[in-house]
């Protein structure tokens, strides 16, 4: 993928999380992935009881159960924290007559209607600003 799709991926997703209003556990697996992740998403064909919902993605050499990135704020701020620790964060209520979440990272803003899609959408924006932000390596002949 080069980095012109993978900012094109990285924007998509983002719009995914600020059109949704509701957590979702394959979006939860495209933003890992879309992070860099490692992902296994879970079978649907074979489903074990200790399969964790959403699937499992590596950390170093562990597997770790998916978080509820799309519905959790705890678990969206760990992943700013782990992947961009010097990026800074905010988020805020905006009242309108629905509810609202905006969130600002490393200067790029999300929105959503809850305050963990906010913040995915704000992140995967800012991954998406690095990537074009990246030089170019040269074409091989």
């Amino acid at each position: 993928m080069t980095s012109a799709d993978q900012r094109d991926h990285l924007l998509a997703l983002a719009q995914r999380c600020e059109r949704t209003g509701r957590p979702d556990r394959n979006l939860d697996a495209d933003i890992y992935e879309a992070l860099g992740f490692t992902v296994r998403r879970k079978p649907t064909t074979l489903l074990a009881p200790r399969t964790p919902p959403g699937g499992i993605y590596q950390q170093g050499s562990l597997w770790k159960a998916i978080g509820k990135i799309s519905a959790e704020i705890d678990v969206a701020v760990g992943v700013i924290r782990q992947k961009a620790p010097d990026w800074n964060w905010s988020l805020q209520s905006v009242a309108t007559e629905e509810q609202t979440f905006e969130a600002l990272v490393a200067g790029c803003s999300g929105q959503g209607a809850l305050a963990s899609l906010a913040l995915c959408a704000a992140l995967l924006k800012a991954f998406a600003r690095s990537r074009s932000d990246q030089p170019q390596a040269p074409a091989e002949p």
